[in-house]
């Protein structure tokens, strides 16, 4: 009644939580093997990978009814990524990848974003960093468009947004087991009824559970 009489809400709106998978979270933090980087940093692009990283912010694609990409960005200017199929927990867990960012570009022109989402973002084979990548999604021809997708992004100050991405994934053979991941990204997020557009370059690689270490 007195809340009534003052004006207050009776309930008060509910914080929106980003997911979590395996207990990486929101603010967490999780190791890195570090004897598994000295071996394998020598063969990729990355360089002077963290051994410890704090996750700044939780992004969630939903790619279809079935597949959810969780990815944690943080402050090592990466992200893990976790692919999860058939549910949300961690029996659903398929593929684990450590990401960083190696090149951010802005586009200014709509006819420079059509070019990048039609001729650029996706083609048979990349030569980069000095190495060469094959594509991994679509087919062996030229035409095999950028895979559209939308991610939500969680931060730690509780909010929301929303980017809409074109995607193309590209990998090398480094080693036995081991392969180096690219993806180039086209990325779209609306601002005061402007496109704000960039395509983002990363590389990665696989992460398995010995590799890691996830601090609450």
């Amino acid at each position: 009644m007195f809340n009534k009489w003052f004006g207050k809400k009776e309930t008060e709106s509910k914080k929106v939580l980003a997911p979590e998978i395996m207990g990486l979270r929101l603010g967490g933090a999780f190791e890195l093997d570090p004897l598994k980087l000295r071996l394998i940093e020598p063969n990729l692009v990355v360089q002077g990978v963290a051994k410890t990283q704090l996750i700044q912010a939780v992004g969630e694609v939903k790619l279809d009814e079935s597949t959810t990409v969780l990815r944690f960005y943080t402050d090592d200017d990466g992200f893990l990524q976790v692919l999860l199929t058939g549910g949300m927990t961690e029996n659903h867990i398929s593929d684990v990848k450590l990401w960083h960012f190696y090149e951010t570009k802005g586009i200014a022109t709509n006819k420079d974003w059509e070019n990048q989402l039609s001729n650029i973002i996706s083609s048979p084979a990349k030569h980069f960093a000095g190495y060469d990548y094959t594509r991994v999604w679509g087919n062996s021809d030229v035409s095999s468009p950028p895979v559209a997708m939308t991610e939500k992004t969680y931060t730690e100050d509780g909010s929301v947004s929303e980017t809409d991405q074109f995607a193309m994934l590209y990998e090398r053979e480094v080693a036995n087991n081991l392969h180096e991941y690219l993806m180039f990204t086209g990325e779209e997020k609306i601002i005061l009824n402007s496109a704000d557009r960039c395509v983002v370059t990363a590389t990665g690689f696989d992460v398995q559970s010995a590799d890691i270490e996830i601090f609450g």
